[in-house]
């Protein structure tokens, strides 16, 4: 999958990603902190700016699911401060990649930021040789399956722009 980097008078850095899901309280949350986490150990966290976003406004101003703060603390991954919000149209102007969690985070996304924003819009586990949806944990109450692929599509997504040149 082809990676695309905002250019910068830097270079190609920061890195804007930008995780949605239905609520912003379960699985791009746990991205966002999953994300924030590999990039710190990598020492490269000044060169990405990592955010999360839902495409419904039913968990507005809420906190994290504690499914999601109960695995990351069991991972040792530092859970990123973090209030649901709604995405935005200008966040399809501020973000380089703004990858969803499923099919329906999709079509919601594409309505939100407009069709000049398509190529910046991906599914997460795309990046990954076996491309899926994320399972919603909040109807599966399975937050190890969510961990699981949320950390191998941020690794994969990773391992991409690598390959690509991106990551310095």
């Amino acid at each position: 999958m082809n990676v695309k980097n905002t250019k910068t008078d830097e270079g190609f850095f920061p890195t804007g990603v930008l995780f949605v899901c239905h609520g912003n309280i379960c699985r791009s949350t746990m991205a966002e902190s999953v994300l924030t986490d590999l990039v710190n150990r990598r020492g490269l966290l000044e060169k990405f700016r990592i955010s999360s976003a839902a495409t419904h406004p039913d968990e507005l101003g809420n906190p994290p699911h504690y499914g999601t703060r109960e695995k990351l603390r069991q991972e040792g991954i530092p859970l990123v401060p973090h209030r649901a919000r709604l995405l935005t149209r200008a966040d399809g102007e501020a973000y380089d990649h703004i990858i969803g969690m499923d099919e329906e985070n999709l079509r919601h996304m594409k309505r939100i930021l407009g069709p000049s924003q398509e190529g910046k819009i991906s599914l997460l586990l795309d990046y990954t040789d076996h491309p899926r949806a994320i399972a919603d944990p909040w109807y599966t109450g399975n937050f190890d399956a969510t961990y699981n692929d949320v950390k191998e599509g941020c690794e994969a997504f990773l391992n991409c722009l690598q390959r690509e040149g991106k990551l310095r």
